[in-house]
């Protein structure tokens, strides 16, 4: 590999490093906020679940990223380079603000708006855009419809035990649905990156004229969402755990149950979801079973509104770091 490819590879790994340190909260927020584990341990208990999960799930979602959002056939290092660079940027200007933005959505939104910079509206693969879009409404309906529905069964399952012993039992479960979430997250997550960096090799012949995801680049991309996921994001972490509704083990374990629900879902079917959105509208889930005035509706309405920013801002910084690419020689 040339010197240049080697550096895209880094910038993507860096990327996926970031997708871990700004979702962290996703697979942690839950089981600290509700105290089951402190911080330290809550990290590191995710980060182990981020790496294993290419063991369990295929790579669909790794496939839809690198062939299903733009065509294969214009990507360039330039277009990964604005693809990336308009997903980080994002990320820290989210993450800076303790804003729960979708890393996914950055890294697609990057991907199009660069795309579009070099080859107009027809390069895009309008199917797999289209899913993706739908599922920034879906994959928290999901969230939250589950969520809520779990929170009935399992409080009328409960209804005559006493409320100690309710909280002694979730404690425990939570350390699987935590695992579970943290499961799903690094399936769907990890894999974007893992698509970003396969397509960059398709472009350069260096995969035999077909599309697949090398080996090290799975375990790669594990590694980095992983080592992401240890230093963890705590200005989200306070946002999702307690700002949008208080949460106690029981509400804990389903508004994770429901989320992992809708990733391994959307894993399966190559979707790439935001975990970000799919962990909200659990959490609204929970809060609004208890009773709608437990949600603070207007933290959820600004997280919202950076799920709808999310795209297009990162297609202008990804479209700008294209030009930039361009007009500077650097690719």
């Amino acid at each position: 590999m040339t010197a240049l490819i080697i550096l895209l590879v880094v910038v993507a790994l860096a990327f996926d490093f970031l997708n871990g340190l700004h979702d962290a909260a996703n697979s942690i927020a839950t089981i600290v906020s509700t105290r089951v584990l402190s911080p330290r341990w809550a990290v590191a208990w995710a980060a182990f679940f981020n790496f294993v999960a290419f063991a369990v799930f295929g790579l669909h979602v790794a496939t839809t990223i690198g062939t299903g959002i733009v065509s294969p056939t214009i990507i360039s290092d330039s277009v990964i380079f604005g693809a990336l660079m308009g997903a980080i940027s994002w990320n820290v200007i989210t993450w800076l603000a303790g804003i729960p933005s979708s890393s996914s959505h950055a890294l697609i939104g990057g991907l199009v708006g660069a795309g579009l910079c070099k080859g107009g509206w027809g390069v895009v693969v309008w199917k797999g855009l289209g899913t993706t879009i739908a599922a920034i409404v879906l994959s928290p309906a999901s969230g939250f419809v589950l969520a809520l529905l779990l929170v009935l069964a399992v409080s009328w399952l409960f209804v005559r035990a006493a409320p100690a012993r309710v909280d002694y039992i979730f404690r425990h479960v939570q350390f699987v649905s935590a695992s579970a979430y943290s499961l799903g997250h690094g399936g769907n997550d990890a894999q974007k990156t893992m698509g970003i960096i396969a397509a960059l090799l398709f472009a350069h012949g260096l995969e035999g004229g077909k599309f697949f995801v090398p080996l090290w680049v799975v375990l790669a991309c594990q590694t980095a969402m992983a080592l992401g996921t240890l230093f963890g994001g705590w200005r989200i972490v306070r946002t999702m755990g307690s700002r949008i509704t208080r949460l106690t083990p029981l509400q804990g374990v389903c508004a994770e149950t429901a989320g992992s629900i809708t990733l391994f879902m959307a894993t399966y079917l190559g979707i790439p979801v935001s975990t970000t959105h799919t962990i909200t509208g659990a959490i609204v889930g929970v809060g609004a079973a208890r009773r709608v005035s437990a949600v603070r509706w207007n933290v959820a309405k600004d997280i919202v509104v950076a799920w709808v920013l999310t795209m297009p801002a990162a297609a202008l910084i990804g479209a700008g770091f294209y030009w930039l690419a361009g007009a500077t020689g650097m690719m």
